[in-house]
Parts: structure tokens; sequence; C-alpha cells
């Protein structure tokens, strides 16, 4: 820096408020100090500058290791957030959703001394290790299964659920059928209460809804056996991936889509509208909730209020019509 300072012919605070953009900087001053920056070459040493004013500007994200379209779509959401934000981010990766597995990577970001924490929680071991860990460190938990303790950022499961289901019935459908997910993914278990409280809302009955996972072979699997039961006209699955291999399964079956049964799924994956036919779904904005998740954690590093009051914040989805939804046949 104080070569830098010496070419351009200014003081080190003169650099230092250029390069941390201060705007009490004159337009000369500033272009000299940048041009002196780009003929030496000059990088800020990051580690010096966090002893000096004790922000590293590097945050860290754990996230789930998964090629499943929600966590990988959260932790890109959040990451584009906070280089917008400038900051620099760091990722730990899980393997495994256990506490042993969650406190290393805590324990990993904080020796890289990142100043807050994002967690992507699609388990409750997630969400009560932050509020273990909380005191003194900024955290914010992304997606199910959160504590009340800890500030969150959620898609709102159920109401999408309901949104896909009252979408159904108000085609003229008697009920729908559910594809579910995981029974121990709060997701899946918001999106199956959603369900089966639209149903309950219209006086409508509640067919058994098998727990399964997230993958197309879940939803082949049980469009099988949906399909044999002629009275089926309509089934809400618990994502998008599930839907597949429920339209696969009627197809194999002879069950047109949606002249016989209308399928919705839950996400809306870049691939949803190319589905044969294109697929109704719900929509989730990834994009919002990275940077809902974000706002709540910088509010923290800019209070310093590490014991915040619980901010749960709600996103609500919406619902994208295609082709694969339509009226109840006739004879149902």
């Amino acid at each position: 820096m104080r070569d830098v300072a010496r070419l351009a012919g200014v003081s080190n605070q003169t650099v230092s408020r250029v390069l941390n953009a201060h705007p009490h900087v004159r337009d000369d001053t500033r272009r000299r100090v940048l041009a002196a920056v780009q003929a030496l070459n000059y990088r800020r040493n990051q580690a010096a500058r966090t002893l000096v004013t004790r922000r590293s500007g590097t945050l860290g994200i754990i996230a789930y290791e998964s090629a499943l379209y929600g966590p990988t779509s959260m932790l890109y959401a959040i990451e584009g957030a906070a280089r917008s934000a400038g900051y620099f981010v760091t990722v730990a990766g899980l393997r495994n959703l256990d506490r042993r597995s969650v406190l290393d990577a805590v324990d990993r970001l904080r020796q890289q001394s990142v100043e807050g924490i994002v967690a992507i929680a699609p388990k409750p071991v997630v969400a009560g290790v932050l509020a273990q860990v909380s005191d003194g460190l900024a955290v914010v938990g992304v997606g199910g299964g959160q504590d009340e303790a800890v500030p969150s950022v959620q898609i709102d499961n159920d109401t999408g659920a309901r949104l896909a289901t009252q979408h159904l019935l108000r085609l003229g459908h008697t009920t729908v059928h559910h594809v579910a997910g995981p029974a121990d993914w709060p997701e899946a278990t918001e999106r199956a209460d959603g369900w089966r409280a639209a149903l309950h809302a219209a006086g409508r009955p509640s067919p058994y809804a098998a727990p399964g996972t997230w993958t197309a072979q879940t939803g082949y699997t049980q469009g099988r056996r949906l399909a044999l039961d002629r009275s089926v006209t309509a089934i809400f699955c618990a994502s998008d991936q599930i839907a597949l291999g429920v339209l696969r399964a009627l197809h194999e079956a002879g069950r047109r889509v949606p002249d016989e049964v209308s399928v919705v799924g839950f996400d809306d994956t870049p691939d949803a509208e190319y589905f044969l036919p294109p697929l109704t779904t719900v929509r989730q904005d990834f994009a919002e909730l990275g940077r809902r998740s974000l706002d709540l954690l910088l509010a923290q590093l800019d209070t310093g209020a590490h014991h915040p009051a619980p901010a749960r914040v709600l996103l609500i989805p919406q619902l994208v019509t295609r082709a694969s939804s339509a009226a109840a046949p006739s004879s149902s």
C-alpha cells in the first residue's frame, strides 16, 4: 500500500479510502490511485486486513452434498447473494446429516474466521446445532426443520401443497392422491400436511400416501400402483422428480395425462416444462430465498446482535399451470 501511495502521490490513508470505496475522495485522486494499483499489480493481504478490521469479509455456508434440486438451488442462491454483497464464500459440505458432522462443519468454518454462517438445514438436527452454536456467531438456517431460536428463511411448503391440491379440486377431481417424499425430511411432511389439510377443508377423502424418496424411482413405483386404480384421476407429487416417475408409470399403463389422470409436481425444475406433457408444478423462488437469508445474516453482523429476536421468513411459492393438469374426466 505504501508503494501505491508513493506512486500516486497520496497518503496511505487515501489509498485505503479508495480501496474501500469511500465516497469522499476526489475523482482525479481516485483515478491516480487505481492507476497505481494496476501498474503495481497490487493485491490486498486479506489476512492482514482481517487482523486490522476484525472483519474477514468471508461468510460460511453449510450445505448438504446432494444432487437434489432443492438443496443445490439453495446453495447457488445463497452463494450468489453473498458475492453480490461483496463477501467471499467458503462452503462446508455435509455427506451425513448427523450432529457430529454439523458440529465439525461449524468448527471448520470458524477456523477460517468466517463472520457468519448460513446453513441449509433439510433436517432438524442441523437447526438444533445452529441453536447450540449461535452464542457469539451470526447464524441463519435455510429450509425445513428450523429451530425457533434461530433466524430462518423457508419456503412455505404447506401453502404450496394446498395450492396444488386446490387447483386439482377446482378442475373437478373428487379427490387428489399424493406421492410423498421421505418421512424424515420436514419439506416432505409439510407438503403432505398441506395436501391433507386442503382435502379436509374441501370435505374430500384423504387417500393413503406412503413415504418414499425424492427420486423418480419412488414416483414410478407408486405410479404403477396408482395406475391400476381406475378411480385415480389426480396425483400431487412431492417433487418434480417424483412426478417424472409417475408420468412414466401412467404412460406404460396406458393412462393418458391429462385426459384420464392429472399430475402436479413441486419445485419447477428447469426441465419441468419439457416433460411430456409439460408439468404443472409449484415454483420455489430460490433467488429470493438467497437474498432474504443473507439479509438476516447481515442484519446480525451490522448490529452485532448474535441473539436477535428470532425472525422466521416464509416465502410463498407460486403455482405454474401447464399441460399435465386438466378437468376431471366426465366418467369420474
